[in-house]
């Protein structure tokens, strides 16, 4: 990746070049897989997949952008609350200690905030774009609105800022926030990824595509609105939303409401009505 840098291309250019590098990385690593192991046979360029595509660009590339602002405020409002003594009893903890303490409390976060995108009408304009996918593969985990993508971030990041598991006075970049989006964004390929396999009593611990595919599903109304947790599911049997069956898997995906194809009609549906799932 430094070599990129060396290449002396604008800022933008280089993200691009960066994004498609770990495209090709990713598909080397999920599209054998889904070969080999799938959940449900489907084409490869399946049903909307030059759409999730430009989605993958999108993702990679404009959540920064709105999380600029809230984040330097919600940075300069810690900085004058937390008590000092906070971060240095923080910053003297070993690396996975402080590390796995941000994956918990970053996790917490996402999860109320990936429920609030189902459970509040405006948000889940902007959220029903990402259920709206009728096939379920790994490239699925990047059809989402700018918006649907930074608010359960931000949701995350601030009970880490609050805890002084990040630095919100720091003058360089912290690393913490930055390691659980990368683990997290990782993940998310996976669960969505269009594979068969069953992990046992592990379900309990981690997510599963079995786990996720449930979040997807548009089976019945009973079904739908669980398994919010994008990578610890004892989460949901916490707050009650937990549902995963050991045998069956969801028959069908999506949702009942009309989702354009267009990405630009995409961008711009959830502030023209009302979606009501």
């Amino acid at each position: 990746m430094d070599a990129i840098q060396q290449l002396h291309l604008p800022a933008l250019a280089i993200d691009i070049l960066r994004l498609s590098l770990w495209l090709l990385v990713i598909m080397a690593i999920f599209v054998p897989l889904e070969r080999c192991f799938p959940l449900h046979r489907q084409k490869l360029f399946r049903k909307a997949y030059l759409t999730d595509l430009v989605y993958y660009f999108l993702s990679g590339l404009l959540p920064k952008f709105l999380l600029a602002i809230p984040m330097a405020f919600i940075m300069l409002g810690l900085r004058d609350v937390l008590p000092v003594g906070l971060h240095q009893a923080v910053a003297q903890l070993p690396l996975w200690a402080r590390f796995g303490a941000a994956m918990v409390a970053g996790e917490f976060g996402t999860y109320w905030g990936h429920r609030w995108m189902h459970e509040v009408p405006f948000l889940w304009r902007f959220h029903a774009i990402h259920h709206s996918a009728e096939d379920i593969d790994w490239l699925v985990n990047t059809r989402a609105h700018p918006i649907d993508l930074a608010f359960p971030r931000l949701c995350g990041f601030i009970p880490m800022y609050f805890l002084g598991l990040a630095q919100p006075s720091g003058n360089s970049v912290d690393l913490m926030p930055l390691l659980v989006t990368l683990v997290g964004t990782i993940w998310g390929f996976f669960i969505h990824a269009n594979l068969r396999w069953r992990f046992g009593c592990l379900e309990w611990f981690v997510s599963t595509p079995a786990f996720h595919h449930w979040h997807h599903t548009n089976d019945s109304l009973e079904l739908i609105n669980k398994n919010y947790a994008p990578m610890l599911p004892w989460m949901d049997k916490l707050f009650g939303t937990y549902y995963l069956p050991k045998q069956q898997w969801p028959k069908r995906y999506g949702i009942n409401e009309r989702m354009s194809p267009s990405i630009l009609e995409q961008m711009i549906q959830p502030f023209r009505y009302r979606n009501k799932r």
